[in-house]
């Protein structure tokens, strides 16, 4: 069975730092590239940033400069280090297991919620 389980969020204040994780079992992790999507309250999920299976990436422009993702293969575990962190980036992060070959399927985690307030 696969599981994607978020972890390493919560309340941080404006210009604070939070790193999230996200531990995957059940699947051959090399073989997805790996994506954290946020929802803020009252909208619409969007694209953070993403990490390919060889660790190329793609950022939010509302986050570059701000957020790195990275992967540890060996640990089946995905990272968002999130710094300089706004109000506005208050929201539920999820992140998305997408296989890099037909006839994989794809999954998501459940969710950790990442509040920046003061």
């Amino acid at each position: 069975q696969v599981h994607l389980v978020e972890s390493g969020g919560g309340l941080v204040q404006p210009g604070g730092s939070l790193r999230l994780s996200c531990a995957a079992s059940g699947i051959h992790f090399s073989w997805y590239a790996m994506t954290w999507y946020r929802q803020p309250p009252g909208k619409e999920r969007e694209l953070v940033a993403s990490i390919t299976s060889d660790s190329s990436t793609n950022y939010a422009d509302s986050v570059k400069g701000r957020f790195t993702i990275s992967r540890d293969n060996a640990k089946n575990t995905a990272y968002l280090q999130m710094s300089t962190l706004k109000p506005e980036d208050t929201a539920v992060y999820y992140c998305y297991a997408n296989p890099n070959f037909r006839g994989l399927s794809d999954y998501w985690g459940q969710g950790t919620q990442v509040t920046v307030s003061s």
